[in-house]
C-alpha cells in the first residue's frame, strides 16, 4: 500500500479509538441509595446498588432511562432523577464548591430532613404525632419483596419487567 493512502487510513483509526473512549459520559448518582435495574423500568429487578456520589458512565439512553457501568463493574439501568452530570465527592469538612456536596444537597439526596431542618418543623407543627413517621422511617423492604409485591398484584411494566 502507497504512502499516500496509508496516512489517511492511519488518521481515520487513530480518529475512532480517540472518540471511542470519550463518547462515555460520567455521571453521578444524587440519591442516598440507587438500584440499578435489569431493564429500563422501576418494576423490573435490581441487579445492584449505587450510593450517593458514586460515578456512572452512562453507555445509553432509553427514554428517561440510563444504562450504566458502575463502580465495581455493576451494569444495570437507573432513572435519569437518580444522577447529576456534576461530579461528586464527599469530604469531611466544609464544601468544596466543584466537587463537594453540601448537607442540605446529602439530605435531599437521601430524599428526607437534616436534623435541623427535622427539627424546625416537628416546632412549627407541635400537634402532629410523629411516631408513625419515625416508625416508617425504620421500615425496609427487600427488593425481593417488592417483585413478590407486583407479581401477585399482577402489575404489569409497560416497558421493562420484573425479573
Amino acid at each position: 500500500m502507497s504512502k499516500s493512502r496509508m496516512l489517511p487510513m492511519i488518521i481515520v483509526v487513530l480518529f475512532v479509538a480517540a472518540t471511542a473512549g470519550a463518547a462515555l459520559e460520567v455521571m453521578s448518582v444524587q440519591v442516598k441509595n440507587g438500584q440499578l435495574r435489569s431493564s429500563p423500568s422501576f418494576l423490573a429487578g435490581p441487579v445492584a446498588e449505587v450510593a450517593y456520589c458514586d460515578p456512572v458512565e452512562v453507555l445509553r439512553q432509553q427514554g428517561d432511562w440510563m444504562e450504566v457501568n458502575a463502580p465495581g463493574g455493576k451494569k444495570g439501568w437507573i432513572h435519569q432523577s437518580a444522577l447529576t452530570k456534576k461530579k461528586m465527592s464527599l469530604g469531611a469538612g466544609g464544601k468544596n464548591p466543584e466537587l463537594g456536596a453540601s448537607s442540605d444537597e446529602v439530605a435531599l439526596a437521601g430524599k428526607g430532613f437534616n436534623a435541623d431542618v427535622e427539627s424546625r418543623y416537628r416546632t412549627a407543627h407541635r400537634s402532629v404525632d410523629f411516631a408513625w413517621v419515625d416508625r416508617m422511617e425504620l421500615m425496609r423492604i427487600s427488593p425481593e419483596e417488592t417483585v413478590a409485591f407486583l407479581r401477585d398484584g399482577g402489575v404489569k411494566p409497560q416497558a421493562g419487567g420484573v425479573k
